[in-house]
């Protein structure tokens, strides 16, 4: 069986095209089995065990909850598609691709519930995996803290060198851990920096907000995918030039603009969701490259739905 070739869409960038490059969104299939015709559909517990190899559940936060949400062990999973968000809008596109397996960034139980009846979205959501057969898989802070997980994607995207954990994992390898710091191979102007960074996210509503000298040089810099208010002691003893993350509240912006020394860091608050979609073809393309290496025949896909909450913003002028 050959490998079958498609694009990833998703989200559009800012220059209009689909997100995140090349990444198998068809099927995948390599090796000997799979080039002899002899792939074989894995089940859903042979799935978990593929994506434990690139993100094991050891590398998750002690207060996450990742892993099996919904889901047979014993059911066969011949397509997966990958979201940032496992909102009800991006359940019903998985269901009606056919997909018996999503994987989500964020968790859909992260809080204790006492009811899942489909009164309530979470409920209703609950209700239409299994209704369905989709299984649901959550890989978050260990998808951030692994090597090639959301924070090493968004520092390769801007052209990053010799990145490491702004806070080293407590179970993983050095290379692994919350965020990253490193540096680019030339200075360069906040303002163009800014843009760089404008140019890579997909296309959402709340843009780029950017806290600095527009005209002052950069070069170290630091990132974390997702909110990454808590880790500002860590940025400011990397000694980063500038800092890009999403979700920066009020307070915590102004008290590191307090704190910083001759401006430094500033800031790049960025969309939560953008900034973690980028992860998605990366991850579908090392799910795919594992599964093909166990002879396993199975379609990936990247969610197309842009699941930021907000629709549109006005500014002044």
């Amino acid at each position: 069986m050959e490998p079958v070739d498609t694009d990833v869409t998703g989200p559009e960038n800012h220059d209009g095209g689909p997100r995140g490059g090349e990444a198998p969104s068809g099927k995948v299939a390599s090796g000997n089995d799979a080039a002899a015709g002899q792939a074989q559909v894995p089940t859903l517990g042979e799935m978990l065990l593929a994506v434990e190899e690139l993100w094991p559940e050891s590398l998750a936060e002690n207060w996450d909850e990742v892993g099996l949400v919904a889901g047979h062990p014993s059911a066969p999973v011949t397509r997966v598609m990958f979201a940032v968000d496992p909102t009800l809008e991006v359940i019903e596109e998985a269901v009606e691709w056919g997909a018996e397996l999503l994987i989500t960034h964020h968790p859909l139980l992260l809080r204790g519930v006492t009811s899942v009846a489909a009164t309530t979205p979470k409920g209703r959501a609950v209700h239409r995996l299994i209704e369905s057969g989709t299984a649901l898989l959550t890989v978050h802070t260990n998808g951030d803290s692994a090597v090639g997980g959301v924070s090493d994607v968004l520092a390769d995207a801007l052209g990053l060198q010799d990145a490491a954990p702004l806070t080293v994992a407590a179970n993983g390898l050095p290379e692994e851990g919350i965020g990253r710091v490193g540096d680019l191979p030339e200075a360069m102007s906040l303002g163009d920096f800014a843009a760089r960074v404008f140019g890579i996210l997909p296309s959402v509503a709340g843009g780029v907000r950017v806290s600095g000298d527009k005209d002052g040089l950069v070069r170290r810099i630091a990132v974390c995918g997702g909110a990454g208010d808590s880790l500002f002691n860590e940025v400011r003893a990397s000694n980063a030039d500038v800092y890009v993350t999403a979700d920066l509240r009020h307070h915590p912006a102004s008290e590191a603009r307090e704190a910083a020394h001759n401006g430094r860091p500033y800031l790049i608050d960025v969309s939560h969701f953008a900034s973690e979609w980028l992860w998605l073809p990366a991850a579908a393309a090392a799910l795919g490259n594992v599964l093909a290496d166990q002879g396993h025949d199975v379609e990936i896909q990247v969610s197309t739905t842009n699941s930021d909450p907000w629709d549109f913003i006005l500014t002044p002028g």
